[in-house]
């Protein structure tokens, strides 16, 4: 079990893309808090590590997850959330939702599934340049479900959640391949679903920019 905390703010509303503006705005706001609320070190220096603050727009809602250390933070800093200020608009803040819970994690013995609420980016540049060149799209299939494996496992290792010699996790995906633009690139991602053997939490992210919104998942 880990402890989640989600913020919501249900009066304002915002675009999936602007879940950066969040994080850029609130990494500033308490940047002398905590590195986990921008995944920087006062050096400067990236954290590279699963991010336990992350910012996304959900339903046109902005909302921040939080997982453990981070959970505890963002509590900390509830009462202090008075207003936002997103492209020099600010959005005085009304009225805002939390809740907090402890989620299941790790190996199932029973077959989950799961959605992604905003787009899947499970594609690095490696692993791009092998899905473009396979050819049929059962193959194709193949080498998603192979990395978004390797994704929940590493978001696993992020939360230091072990797994025993004979947990095995395995991915079965629907997914449909969509285009979208990251740090002003246009990008390959996946929306759809998947079913899999481990307990994941609502509202997490899973792949590559989750701290921006990317991969966030649903229980179905």
């Amino acid at each position: 079990m880990i402890q989640t905390v989600t913020i919501q703010f249900p009066e304002i509303k915002l675009k999936t893309r602007d879940a950066h503006k969040l994080r850029g705005y609130f990494g500033n706001l308490f940047k002398e808090y905590s590195p986990l609320l921008h995944n920087h070190y006062e050096t400067g220096e990236l954290r590279y590590k699963y991010p336990l603050v992350q910012y996304k727009v959900l339903n046109e809602i902005p909302t921040l997850v939080a997982l453990n250390e981070g959970s505890q933070l963002l509590t900390q800093l509830f009462l202090k959330i008075r207003e936002l200020k997103i492209d020099g608009q600010v959005f005085p803040i009304l009225s805002k939702n939390i809740k907090s819970e402890l989620a299941a994690i790790g190996f199932s013995n029973e077959l989950k599934e799961y959605r992604f609420q905003t787009l899947w980016m499970g594609l690095n540049q490696e692993n791009h340049l092998k899905y473009i060149k396979t050819g049929s799209q059962s193959e194709k299939d193949k080498l998603l479900d192979k990395i978004l494996t390797g994704n929940v496992l590493s978001f696993f290792k992020g939360l230091d959640i072990l797994l025993e010699s004979d947990q095995r996790i395995m991915v079965k995906s629907r997914l449909t391949e969509k285009s979208t633009r990251f740090k002003d690139k246009d990008m390959v991602a996946f929306t759809g679903s998947f079913v899999i053997n481990a307990h994941l939490p609502d509202g997490i992210g899973i792949g590559k920019a989750v701290s921006r919104g990317f991969g966030t998942i649903v229980n179905l």
